[in-house]
């Protein structure tokens, strides 16, 4: 797994390197295939897989532990939830909180922009592009992999989860091909955040101290920052990633809450409310829309939402792989709700705070500078707009690029972390030499992206939404087999009710398959016990 991995991504590397505008034309051609060919399969995949995990949730299975049934939660909720959020969101979150609002504002898949239905639409596109669908997707392989993992005692890897399906064959060719494509959707998937993560620290630089934002800067940005990463992932999770992600969330929040009180602060708690009603109201609809007689709506799905659905899927083998290994002992009912709402929550608050910020200013005045802001300037515009003194300015657009810094680490860490055990037979715990190789290869994978986007003289960030989208597609279809495979896998857990006298009744988890040995040890019990009696 090593070898091959390692080989296949250090000659994309060196193809980026020897002919950049080669490489970029045919992943632009690749592009193009899957979003016009493929549209509708990653957008009733999404839905499915949200479905799935909230149906799971109250089903009967819910009480299954990640691990024996006497087993604990590792690690305290506050860290549980620090580690699988700034892991999950990373640095998209602080790189479209306010640019992606005011783009669907002024520029609508369907109506007029810049009007008051518009603002609304906005918002509700955004939420639903940060919203359920994309840690339902981490979910599914996440539940999976820590069932099996802790659970039934397979390795770490996502061919565990086809176990049901394969038997012994996972740990033949079929699985390594699954837990290749698993290795390559995490490394892509990272090298997207972190490109975007280096273009929008060169902005900051650019706005702080007039230091050009070119793609050299933000390849020697991506360089650099990965030398954090690679002392954090170095440490290993509870001395690196765990103290790592606590801090970034706390500084996040500090960002958060310096935007809230200096701008309207009762207006953005209304709009808070208000959008997330429009979202709930408005999921089933926009969860399924395809816009089939719009080719200029379909244009812009394939820019925003499919290369969401990719990046997310891209992303889905570190997230869920990370997620399942820190969460050992929670119940499947306790991962889904952790999972999903409480980063769902937060990033809802995130994003109204930044985004409705921004539309407010919109709509008071057209020709405000947010709507010639790039993604990459976007935030630090609305900074420098707030009715705050310059020094204040200042300090949140560094308190800023230090989040994003932190962000991008907690992400290359983490996803080091999950590639070393891929490539590591699936041992939690492996080695240091590799942990190096894979955390000093993503930042390269990253810069190799936008050099060659660079050179072909195509947008940078058009390479890096095509990375995405192209990792993303093969294992889409493998993560909808895993909803069968473990689907299989649950029936097979049976849930007994335990009838006793008046309130004494309780429900009782029993495992469906007893083992040889606990079986053993039963018959040998009861063979003792009639010993005795005789």
């Amino acid at each position: 797994m090593f070898i091959t991995s390692g080989i296949v991504a250090v000659a994309f590397v060196l193809w980026g390197v020897i002919a950049p505008g080669p490489m970029s034309t045919v992943a632009s051609k690749v592009n193009s295939f899957i979003t016009t060919n493929f549209g509708w399969f990653y957008i009733i995949s999404a839905s499915f897989f949200l479905l799935f995990v909230v149906v799971l949730m109250f089903t009967r299975w819910g009480s299954v532990r990640l691990g024996p049934d006497d087993s604990k939660p590792e690690y305290s909720n506050q860290a549980w939830f620090a580690m699988l959020f700034t892991a999950g969101m990373g640095i998209g979150l602080v790189y479209y909180a306010v640019s992606e609002p005011v783009t669907h504002y002024l520029e609508p898949p369907t109506g007029q922009g810049g009007t008051p239905q518009a603002g609304t639409e906005a918002m509700n596109l955004t939420f639903y592009h940060w919203g359920l669908h994309p840690w339902a997707i981490y979910i599914v392989l996440g539940l999976a992999l820590g069932y099996f993992a802790f659970r039934k005692g397979l390795p770490m890897r996502p061919a565990s989860a086809l176990y049901p399906l394969l038997g012994d064959r996972i740990y033949g060719w079929v699985g390594h091909v699954v837990d290749v494509l698993a290795v390559f959707g995490t490394l892509f998937g990272l090298a997207t955040s972190l490109g975007l993560g280096g273009q929008q620290v060169g902005a900051g630089l650019e706005t702080l101290f007039g230091v050009s934002n070119t793609p050299t800067l933000q390849m020697l940005l991506i360089l650099g920052i990965t030398a954090i990463a690679v002392v954090s992932v170095m440490l290993g999770i509870d001395k690196g990633i765990r103290n790592l992600s606590l801090i970034n969330l706390w500084l996040a929040f500090a960002l958060m809450l310096f935007v809230f009180f200096f701008g309207p602060s009762v207006d953005l708690l209304n709009s808070l409310a208000s959008n997330v009603g429009h979202y709930i109201q408005q999921l089933p609809q926009t969860s399924f829309e395809t816009y089939p007689n719009d080719p200029d709506a379909r244009e812009w799905q394939a820019s925003w939402t499919l290369f969401y659905w990719g990046w997310w899927i891209s992303w889905s083998p570190f997230v869920g792989m990370f997620i399942a290994r820190i969460s050992y002992g929670r119940t499947i009912r306790s991962f889904i709700m952790g999972a999903l709402f409480a980063p769902v929550g937060a990033s809802f608050v995130w994003l109204s705070i930044f985004g409705n910020s921004a539309l407010g200013l919109l709509s008071t005045n057209p020709n405000n500078p947010l709507a010639e802001a790039s993604s990459d300037t976007a935030m630090f515009s609305l900074f420098n707009q707030l009715p705050v003194h310059g020094i204040a300015t200042i300090l949140a657009s560094v308190l800023a690029i230090v989040v994003v810094v932190l962000f991008f680490a907690t992400s290359s860490d983490s996803g080091s972390l999950v590639v070393d055990i891929l490539t590591n037979g699936g041992d939690p715990n492996p080695r240091w030499q590799q942990r190096l190789f894979w955390a000093v290869l993503e930042g390269v994978i990253a810069a190799v992206l936008l050099g060659a986007s660079a050179a072909s003289g195509e947008d940078a960030l058009s390479a890096l939404q095509t990375a995405a989208i192209v990792t993303g597609l093969p294992f889409c279809v493998v993560l909808l087999v895993i909803c069968f495979s473990f689907t299989k896998a649950l029936v097979s857990e049976r849930v007994t009710v335990d009838v006793g006298p008046g309130p004494q009744t309780k429900l009782r988890q029993a495992a469906a398959k007893r083992t040889p040995e606990a079986k053993h040890r039963s018959e040998g019990s009861s063979e003792s016990s009639e010993s005795s009696e005789s």
